[in-house]
């Protein structure tokens, strides 16, 4: 039995390198350098060609390195005797509330204004609201959506969220199903998308939906690109619905040059980073789960084909 490390665009050496180590007994191979496709049971990967998993007739887990799994669910076909699992890591929650902190008291605090008038060299204050008179929603209250609602309302926001189930979160406001989504984002100042990406929530943040925030209102998106209508986003920023955007995910990664997100002015556009596997803290999940496969015992984070997530 062997292991398969399927990287599209990640370093794959610094991920063989750390199984060799802790897993001294078993063979770790880096595709396509694969010398038995039929010997390999587990397979560690991220953004994998389409269908590049069918090669491997015999694999019975598919360990995704982050916290999504449709660059696997929507690109492969998957055997229904075949486990997919992925990282749940404080590491990831905690680099993901820190993004999402830093990002609104960017924009409250006005600084990225300050950022353009200083290129005038114009002395411009302006004035801005305190962290207790802020609201914000949070769509997603999966494990990385609840550590950073909860935290910041630790920090003193007024915080909602909304997800398909309910939630019980120590001082959020939680909203769930079709007919809680619009009222969860009523008077919101912030909007953060940390959805997953599902047939359901493909498109999500649309003219109909963002329509209904309060004119002014903040978009963040670190959930996927194919959330978001492009177009409708630049509607709204253009006729001042919106005040402003920040993107940290794209339809097309890289966001190609000639895009119109990276010329409108009040878009803020960050490359994928809000939130990045750690590779000494995921080591240590993928081996785990590895071992416990080997050993016939229960898998951790493991995905639900039919939810997508």
């Amino acid at each position: 039995m062997s292991i398969a490390i399927i990287f599209n665009n990640k370093n794959p050496d610094t991920w063989q390198k750390a199984l060799n180590k802790k897993l001294t007994d078993d063979t770790v191979e880096i595709y396509p350098n694969i010398k038995n496709p039929d010997d390999v049971k587990f397979i560690v990967c991220w953004k994998p060609e389409e269908g590049v998993i069918s090669k491997f007739k015999n694999v019975k887990v598919i360990q995704s390195v982050g916290a999504s799994v449709e660059h696997i669910t929507n690109t492969q076909k998957i055997d229904s005797n075949t486990v997919v699992t992925r990282i749940i890591d404080h590491n990831l929650s905690m680099d993901m509330f820190e993004f999402l902190l830093s990002s609104i008291l960017f924009n409250m605090k006005n600084l990225d204004y300050y950022s353009q008038q200083k290129q005038l060299q114009n002395w411009s204050p302006r004035n801005y609201k305190a962290i207790k008179e802020v609201t914000v929603c949070i769509l997603g209250l999966g494990e990385i959506g609840s550590f950073v609602s909860e935290k910041l309302s630790n920090v003193g926001f007024s915080v909602k969220g909304w997800s398909n189930s309910v939630k019980n979160i120590a001082g959020v406001q939680s909203y769930q199903g079709e007919k809680g989504l619009y009222h969860s984002i009523e008077d919101v100042d912030y909007l953060i998308n940390l959805l997953p990406l599902t047939k359901q929530t493909e498109n999500i943040l649309s003219k109909r939906f963002m329509s209904s925030l309060k004119k002014g209102a903040f978009l963040i998106n670190v959930g996927r690109g194919e959330h978001l209508v492009e177009q409708d986003l630049i509607q709204l920023l253009d006729s001042k619905h919106l005040s402003g955007a920040l993107l940290d995910v794209f339809r097309e990664e890289p966001l190609p040059k000639e895009h119109p997100f990276w010329k409108h002015p009040n878009i803020t556009i960050t490359p994928h980073v809000a939130s990045l596997t750690n590779v000494n803290s995921a080591i240590d999940i993928v081996v785990e789960n590895y071992l416990r496969f080997k050993n016939n015992q229960e898998l951790l984070n493991i995905v639900s084909l039919k939810k997508g997530y």
